[in-house]
């Protein structure tokens, strides 16, 4: 086991994950791998390249020298700054897609790994503790009712100045969850040892002290 510290946060879509897992990072002065963002840039650079989402050995291919890199909270494929194009609904879509394809999530799980740096990582995604971390120090799996995240989902947007249709986004959150649950490779689903934190009535400092609670139990145990 790599003595440098990851906690992995797993969790449905839109369920707060990527938020608390940030804060964490910041408070723990951690590295942090919002590891959705990586099948998100295979998708737009698949849409953007012609290459379409079921082409498995193509979209591999850019999986795997994707130029890619994340800076003070934002998103760069190849110079340009895609945070917010990497957000849009239809590349949230595709990337649930991508994510199914076997040979595309080994092409970014090496890569995923490389950010397990020091002091410390706080990883989020679908299948941080399962798969990418399995020796993590703490597995959380974050979750709040479809309702809950499709309303939160639609203040995003609508912050962003994106329409939204709270209907049309619960659909298809509950697509996307029966999707990612039911894939062959690393589904979604809550592993025996991690710790389950519904968020559904939590506000997010709520959801952050939990966290690092648990985590600084452990830590200290190891210490």
């Amino acid at each position: 086991m790599s003595q440098i510290p990851v906690i992995a946060i797993d969790g449905p879509s839109a369920s707060g994950k990527g938020t608390v897992a940030a804060l964490v990072a910041q408070r723990l002065g951690y590295h942090y791998l919002d590891s959705g963002s990586l099948y998100r840039l295979t998708a737009l650079a698949a849409a953007r390249s012609g290459v379409p989402c079921d082409d498995e050995a193509a979209v591999a291919g850019l999986a795997f020298a994707l130029p890619a890199e994340f800076a003070g909270g934002r998103t760069i494929l190849d110079g340009e700054d895609v945070t917010d194009a990497i957000r849009s609904e239809a590349c949230s879509a595709d990337a649930s897609r991508v994510a199914a394809l076997p040979t595309v999530r080994r092409a970014l799980l090496e890569r995923q790994r490389a950010y397990r740096q020091a002091p410390g990582l706080v990883a989020e995604g679908r299948d941080m503790g399962s798969v990418v971390f399995p020796d993590a120090l703490l597995k959380v799996f974050l979750t709040a009712s479809a309702e809950a995240r499709a309303e939160r989902r639609v203040k995003q947007l609508i912050e962003k100045g994106m329409s939204a249709n709270i209907h049309t986004l619960l659909r298809d959150l509950q697509e996307r969850d029966a999707r990612d649950a039911a894939r062959s490779v690393a589904p979604l689903q809550k592993g025996a040892d991690a710790e389950l934190l519904e968020t559904t009535q939590l506000t997010i400092e709520q959801a952050v002290q939990k966290v690092l609670v648990w985590y600084r139990s452990r830590f200290h145990s190891l210490h």
